[in-house]
């Protein structure tokens, strides 16, 4: 399937869900995250902040833990139309802007490339690691400007299901997707299955 009809079909699909469930799932997700993964003091975690009224997966989960764990925490803001990343901590305001995104007041970007994860939202990842997010490219020209060493983590309500067919040679693909049952990785490890 084509992206623009993979973003239809799973926009819908995401919207279908109750907040419940969105909670319940975002919950299995985290778990299945901070239990694959070797999170310790002082690495650098850039996570998207979600957007409830949309049904994302909840990062407010992982931003409290890694505040917790002494993980330093960047989050994403657009400026003037590039990702730029700025770091916050627990006392940090954050303001809406006109989209209803929270965001930290600031446009420096913090210049950090080395980071020890992304985070990355999404509608949808196929069985390779191909990322289908709104369409708008910020994802991908952000993560083509870091590290390669940074692992890229999508996070997802649901598990890949069709390739995704039309991937330009600008899309940057995941290391790992996180779904409520599993953590599937891309880079020739062995997904673990958490049913």
């Amino acid at each position: 399937m084509k992206k623009a009809e993979i973003r239809k079909v799973y926009l819908e699909k995401k919207e279908s869900l109750t907040e419940t469930e969105v909670h319940s799932l975002s919950e299995k997700i985290f778990e299945n995250f901070i239990t694959e993964f070797d999170l310790k003091e002082t690495q650098k975690v850039h996570c998207f902040l979600s957007i409830p009224e949309k049904g994302e997966v909840d990062t407010s989960l992982f931003l409290n833990f890694f505040f917790k764990n002494k993980i330093k925490v960047f989050v994403p803001k657009i400026v003037k139309g590039r990702l730029i990343a700025l770091e916050i901590t627990e006392e940090t305001p954050l303001i809406e802007n006109s989209w209803g995104i929270k965001e930290p007041a600031g446009t420096e970007d913090c210049g950090v490339k080395d980071f020890d994860f992304v985070v990355v939202p999404l509608l949808y990842a196929d069985e390779m690691g191909n990322r289908v997010g709104y369409g708008k490219g910020f994802y991908d020209r952000f993560l083509s400007g870091i590290s390669d060493k940074t692992l890229k983590v999508g996070v997802s309500f649901f598990p890949p299901e069709t390739k995704v067919d039309d991937v330009s040679e600008f899309d940057v693909p995941l290391d790992y997707l996180v779904t409520p049952t599993n953590v599937l990785s891309f880079g020739g490890f062995t997904s673990k299955s958490t049913k």
